[in-house]
């Protein structure tokens, strides 16, 4: 019993290091293996996303690559954003409740659609924050998806414009700092104007560093640092409540929209870009199943969250509260992958699941990664090879040990044969560039790269 005790009190006493660690004005780092990552598989990430990104575990940054502080649009992945907002104001009593009707406050949408029954007068918060508005488009409010940028800059004018009461001019000052990015100490001056008062107004642009301190206050359940930005309740409803797949994809048969119409994004009309695939909840993309069955990246824990913008999420951030881990990126390669499914996102998730030493998602084996990056169980030589490398490792007990190797991005290229803890690669066959060299035993693994120059 002594020693259960032991154990118990060491378990909550890491676990309270971990916890409320936030950054002030700048973040505080610790180096991966002090995070519990192996430090080769954040370099795949970094690899196989490209452009610039952070990672941050339990409120310490630990990788970063490319320009920090570089304020760019994020597109798309600024949507969340908006329904924060939204859930403040009904917390601050701006908003009677997420259900109140659009229509009070934008009077247009009273005499749209005459021969559909004005059904836009039925539009309520809740279904444009959950893009089921039906804006623009046939089919009554809350019975059809429909991700359409018409409908979010309504949203936008109206949560902002009317309900916050601001301008194109003031937003920054007198809603986005105050309330929320000036709370959590950003660095870079988040703005909702990216591109200025007449270009798109409502885009975020925001630097790859500030955007993880907004993962991070919804990995701490709306919290920042003791002050609570918006409720517990809703920070976990904002990413708990996707769309069941009984809910349609419009069949984008155009509708009446007001006079003064504008799109945040996307110019077409009607405006139909995507399906919800059982996984959009208040603006966030969840890691659910689809019409089909298949789960939207099925190597990532079920918990993920994410921004996403732009074709395969090219900008945007992710959390997920069972690593505690936030990772934000942006101008990245995903746009060039194929669309999936899997969706390409599934990749990195991938690599940041095995990264983990103590992860059990799935697709990673209990214990992988254990033996970290920085132990000396593996030596190569020469390195730069050409066309033979020998690849010699350090043996920790009797279980059978494999050495695989793989390209840069992680994908399986041969398994080598250990003879006396040594094995041979001939690359000859192989175009010059890095590669991965992983000895695996038991459920432990270590990496080391190589480099091929012909």
């Amino acid at each position: 019993m002594k020693t259960i005790l032991i154990i118990l009190v060491l378990v909550l006493s890491q676990a309270a290091l971990c916890a409320g660690v936030f950054p002030g004005s700048a973040w505080q780092s610790r180096r991966p293996i002090d995070a519990g990552l192996d430090s080769l598989k954040l370099v795949q990430i970094q690899n196989y996303l490209g452009g610039r990104g952070c990672i941050v575990r339990n409120g310490y940054m630990v990788y970063t690559w490319g320009n920090q502080s570089q304020r760019t649009d994020v597109a798309s992945a600024c949507k969340p954003w908006f329904s924060t907002f939204l859930f403040k104001a009904v917390e601050d009593g701006k908003l009677s409740s997420v259900d109140e009707k659009v229509v009070n406050y934008w009077s247009c949408l009273n005499d749209l659609n005459a021969s559909l029954g004005y059904k836009d007068r039925n539009i309520t918060f809740r279904h444009m924050a959950n893009q089921i508005s039906c804006y623009g488009v046939h089919e009554a409010p809350g019975t059809a998806f429909d991700y359409n940028d018409w409908q979010m800059a309504l949203f936008w004018d109206i949560l902002f414009t009317h309900v916050y009461g601001a301008t194109y001019s003031t937003v920054d000052a007198t809603v986005l700092h105050p309330l929320l990015t000036d709370i959590m100490q950003c660095q870079d001056n988040p703005t909702m104007m990216a591109f200025g008062t007449g270009d798109r107004p409502g885009r975020v642009g925001v630097s790859v560093r500030d955007f993880a301190r907004f993962g991070l206050l919804y990995l701490n359940k709306g919290n920042w640092n003791g002050t609570q930005i918006m409720s517990e309740a809703n920070a976990v409803k904002a990413v708990t409540e996707p769309l069941p797949n009984s809910i349609p994809r419009t069949t984008g048969q155009a509708a009446s929209m007001c006079s003064d119409r504008r799109t945040i994004g996307s110019g077409t009309i009607p405006d139909n870009q995507t399906d919800h695939n059982g996984s959009y909840s208040w603006l966030w993309w969840l890691n659910g199943t689809d019409r089909n069955g298949y789960k939207v990246w099925p190597d990532a824990p079920d918990d993920v969250a994410a921004c996403l913008g732009h074709a395969n999420g090219k900008r945007g951030m992710c959390f997920i509260p069972s690593m505690g881990i936030v990772m934000s990126w942006n101008d990245t390669k995903l746009d060039q992958y194929p669309a999936g499914p899997p969706h390409p996102l599934n990749t990195a998730l991938e690599y940041l699941v095995q990264a983990d030493a103590n992860s059990t998602a799935p697709g990673t084996p209990q214990g992988f990664g254990a033996i970290s990056s920085e132990t000396p169980a593996i030596h190569i030589f020469p390195n730069p090879f050409n066309p033979e490398v020998t690849i010699v490792t350090r043996i920790q007990s009797n279980l059978p040990a494999r050495v695989e190797m793989c390209d840069i991005a992680g994908r399986y290229i041969a398994t080598l044969r250990l003879e006396n803890n040594t094995a041979v690669w001939n690359a000859g066959d192989n175009p010059s560039g890095t590669y991965i060299a992983r000895m695996v035993q038991g459920g432990n693994s270590v990496s080391r790269m190589v480099t091929l120059r012909k």
